[in-house]
C-alpha cells in the first residue's frame, strides 16, 4: 500500500465518522420533530454541529496533520483531535440513546 493511500483512507475515515455522526442527529431530530419534543430537538442539534465540526474542521486538519507528520517521518499521535472527536461520538451516542429511552 503506498503513502498516498494510507493518507486518503485516513481522511475518509475521518469524514465517515462525522457524516456518522450527523446521521445520527438527523435520526434524532427526526424522532423529536415527530413526538414534538423540544429537549432531544435541542440535543440533535447540538450533535449535528459536533458532526459538521468533525466534518468541516477537524478531518482537514487531521489529514493536513497527517500528511506533514508522514514527509518529515514523525509519530503520527494527535491525542486532542482523538479526544475531541471522541467526545463528539459519544454526545451523539448519548442524544441517541436519550430519543430511544424518551420516544418509546
Amino acid at each position: 500500500m503506498t503513502v498516498e493511500t494510507q493518507l486518503e483512507r485516513t481522511a475518509l475515515a475521518w469524514q465517515r465518522t462525522g457524516l456518522g455522526v450527523l446521521a445520527v442527529a438527523g435520526l434524532v431530530a427526526h424522532g423529536a420533530v415527530e413526538h414534538e419534543n423540544r429537549v432531544l430537538l435541542v440535543a440533535a442539534g447540538i450533535a449535528a454541529l459536533l458532526g459538521l465540526g468533525i466534518l468541516g474542521g477537524l478531518a482537514p486538519v487531521r489529514y493536513r496533520q497527517v500528511r506533514s507528520r508522514r514527509a518529515a517521518d514523525a509519530p503520527m499521535a494527535s491525542p486532542r483531535l482523538l479526544t475531541a472527536v471522541t467526545g463528539a461520538v459519544v454526545l451523539a451516542a448519548v442524544a441517541a440513546a436519550a430519543a430511544v429511552v424518551t420516544l418509546r
